[in-house]
């Protein structure tokens, strides 16, 4: 990974040996990121991003509005937390089986996490919820999807993945951020397609598109829906 600068843009040059075409990537993070082919030398590199700057100011832009939303979160009694789409208030509770338990419309989280680990303790609780909860249904959702696509992931996994919603390896593991419990099953379900498709074409190309078309024909809904609202699925 080579970090580079053209003019006021910086950007993360990333290679690979299964592509064919450079993409430019706004991460969510915020970061820029170039993905290219192998052989594409940094002078090639640079000239990319210099002919599409403008397109790059544009949408740095656009995430900045879209993240001053962004929502800080207490764990208090009252506080709403997203599990597929919907929000649930947070309710301390003196005694349960499991730290997190979505029961009765509301997320019972044990008080004494809280008490004695604070924020951090109460956060990891719930990343083991969601993990949990993702393994199970991105797992039936893959097995559902993968005929439909033709494709067979050699793996599937969740996981704390950055700023990435979902990674497709050229051996074909698959790896979701347990952040995508968050969103609305079909925002899930297009996420697990978009990723297989990667299966069939790396690259972001019309064929690439096409595949997912195939399978999803609304996706540029649910692409948009994720584009949008995605800042927001945070603890």
């Amino acid at each position: 990974m080579a970090a580079r600068r053209v003019r006021d843009i910086e950007y993360q040059l990333l290679r690979s040996g299964k592509r064919r075409t450079a993409d430019i990537i706004i991460e969510r993070d915020g970061h820029i990121s170039v993905r290219a082919p192998a052989h594409l030398s940094e002078e090639q590199a640079d000239a990319v991003v210099e002919s599409r700057r403008f397109w790059i100011y544009r949408n740095l832009a656009e995430w900045q509005d879209l993240n001053v939303t962004r929502l800080v979160r207490e764990w208090v009694n009252g506080e709403g937390f997203l599990y597929l789409g919907s929000s649930y208030r947070l309710l301390l509770v003196q005694d349960q089986d499991d730290p997190v338990k979505l029961r009765d419309g509301r997320f019972c989280l044990l008080r004494k996490i809280v008490e004695k680990g604070g924020e951090e303790a109460a956060r990891h609780a719930f990343e083991s919820f969601y993990w949990a909860k993702g393994l199970e249904r991105i797992r039936h959702r893959v097995a559902y999807f993968s005929p439909k696509v033709g494709v067979s992931p050699q793996s599937i996994e969740v996981k704390d993945i950055g700023y990435r919603w979902a990674v497709c390896t050229s051996e074909g593991r698959l790896s979701f951020h347990w952040k995508c419990m968050m969103a609305p099953p079909k925002v899930i379900d297009y996420i697990i397609v978009h990723e297989l498709c990667h299966l069939h074409c790396r690259d972001h190309t019309d064929v690439f598109w096409n595949e997912v078309d195939k399978v999803m024909p609304d996706y540029y809904e649910r692409k948009a829906w994720l584009r949008q609202k995605g800042a927001s699925l945070d603890l």
